[in-house]
């Protein structure tokens, strides 16, 4: 009879899950929702592998797996249900079907990171239709925690690796100050006088951020302190992360200036980022005894985190008893019908244009000589441009008043690769941006007409030198890179095409001149090479 009485009770506390025994109509049901489902998402499942086997993101793996842990220790605490109330799973429907809609939109302009979002929107939708409305609406932290499987967005990534690279050099700067140790900073570069530290981005602190926002997330479900201790904990983390990576730099230029490079490189510096890893983590448990004594808490501290794990197989099994709910059934018949209308209509139509090479550009441009300087691996592979030309050009023998070119052509935008604002690569050679603005030239021989550059006067040292850059998109120049980004999108639906690039000019700004001078040969080179340009980067 008790054993009966224990049935009927996770029975009636798993309204989606049924019976323990095995009910294979509702696994069938429940195995065809996600296969109908998967030619959909198959790009982003595709972008999520690749961003998995990076060292910022190599964390991914575990969070589905935290998250079920989540969703299991919920499932466990859920109090019991009426199963004869009548369960609304209309909004999980709608939910399911609008995620299946942006998983559509984003396969037609081909990024997978929509595609990504759409899968977490989705997977909140199946929890809401398993369990209607009331209940579901009440798992969908576990939902909420994929997120931080995501790769960012790379224009968000590198906007952010930027930020974080520079706070981190001023703190570590700060940190080898304190140690004693002359130091000088340009940029992101570390100056030790015999040695230069260059803050990369691996050092920016993002591959330490994602997977402790992960942990803090986590820890403030865990904790079982009042929310506003959850709320603390959890803001902490990225100041934290940040501050310790900054000791980290320090420590490591501390190091190198005392016994050498070898130092930064290699094991030691693996090492140190673990223990700085180890280091956030026991400071986070370390705020929550400080919370839990300045608040006292009826819970000891050995009760403040919840890691019972009881019971927690039981529920796992009891998604081979999944329930044949009408809800189920019918978020599956109309995802297969979306998914075929996907599958079987055909795509856009992709535009690749007839352009020649970077390397067939013209070594002379009027009366201005060049010699290219090609790009290390590393800044390459960074860039990730199908073409691009680096050219240094002169003019009557004088390399003073020289005029870099750098243009960047990426035959596809929104692959998982794209173009970058120079403001993430200024600071890596030292370089500051002393001011930037939005500059109309105009060039009325040419295609190009009248249009806005991004003016920028950087610094390093005594040095100045005058930029201007913009995006080129298919016949239109743009100086923002979030509305080059939207432009892509939409030129990717209309006209198939998802080309573009990024170009540069850079010219000193000598001592015994004025910026109007180097204005007035900057725009005089470029008057000799745009009508050139479009055969290489096409309208």
């Amino acid at each position: 009879m008790s054993e009966m009485s224990s049935q009927t009770t996770t029975s009636m506390r798993l309204p989606f899950l049924g019976r323990y025994a095995v009910n294979p109509a509702g696994l069938i049901w429940f195995i065809a929702l996600i296969l109908v489902a998967l030619p959909i998402f198959w790009l982003g499942l595709q972008s999520l592998g690749a961003a998995w086997i990076t060292p910022e993101y190599s964390h991914g793996p575990l969070i589905p797996l935290i998250s079920l842990y989540l969703f299991l220790r919920e499932l466990r605490q859920s109090p019991p249900i009426d199963r004869t109330a009548k369960v609304n799973r209309v909004p999980g429907i709608i939910v399911m079907m609008l995620a299946l809609a942006l998983g559509i939109f984003g396969n037609l302009v081909k990024i997978p990171d929509i595609v990504t979002y759409a899968l977490i929107i989705w997977t909140g939708g199946v929890v809401l239709t398993g369990f209607g409305w009331d209940r579901g609406k009440k798992h969908q932290l576990p939902v909420l925690h994929l997120i931080f499987m995501l790769p960012l967005p790379q224009f968000v990534y590198w906007k952010l690796t930027i930020v974080l690279q520079l706070i981190s050099s001023e703190l570590g700067v700060w940190f080898i100050q304190l140690a004693g140790v002359p130091v000088f900073l340009e940029g992101n570069v570390i100056d030790l006088g015999v040695y230069k530290l260059q803050v990369a981005e691996a050092c920016s602190g993002l591959r330490y951020l994602f997977p402790i926002l992960s942990f803090s997330y986590l820890f403030a479900i865990l904790y079982r302190g009042p929310f506003w201790h959850k709320a603390v904990m959890f803001a902490m983390a990225a100041p934290l992360t940040v501050f310790m990576n900054s000791f980290r730099i320090g420590v490591i230029g501390v190091l190198v200036n005392s016994y050498g490079i070898s130092h930064a490189e290699g094991f030691l510096h693996f090492f140190e980022g673990w223990v700085i890893f180890g280091a956030c983590i026991g400071m986070l448990f370390l705020m929550a005894v400080l919370l839990q004594r300045l608040t006292p808490s009826p819970l000891g501290l050995r009760d403040t985190i919840d890691l019972d794990t009881d019971g927690l197989g039981h529920e796992a099994a009891g998604f081979l008893s999944v329930g044949t709910s009408r809800g189920v059934m019918v978020g599956t018949l109309m995802s297969a019908a979306i998914t075929a209308a996907f599958v079987f209509t055909p795509a856009p139509e992709r535009v690749l244009p007839d352009r020649d090479n970077f390397a067939l550009f013209p070594r002379n441009v009027g009366d201005w000589r060049s010699y290219t300087i090609p790009l290390e691996p590393e800044i390459a592979g960074v860039l990730g441009a199908t073409d691009y030309i680096n050219a240094v050009f002169t003019k009557g023998g004088n390399t003073d008043t020289y005029v870099n070119f750098f243009a960047a052509y990426y035959d596809k935008q929104t692959e998982g690769s794209g173009i970058h604002s120079p403001e993430v690569c200024l600071p890596v050679g030292g370089w500051e941006v002393f001011s930037i603005d939005p500059t109309p030239v105009s060039f009325p021989d040419t295609v190009y007409g009248t249009f806005n550059v991004n003016r920028a006067v950087i610094e390093k040292g005594l040095s100045r030198q005058l930029v201007y850059y913009w995006f080129e998109q298919r016949g239109a120049r743009m100086t923002n890179d979030y509305l080059a980004k939207i432009d892509v999108v939409y030129d990717s639906l209309t006209i198939g095409r998802t080309d573009g690039a990024m170009v540069r000019f850079v010219t000193p700004i000598l001592t015994n001149e004025s910026e109007a001078d180097a204005d007035a040969r900057m725009q005089g080179f470029m008057a000799d090479l745009l009508p050139r340009l479009p055969r290489y980067i096409p309208e």
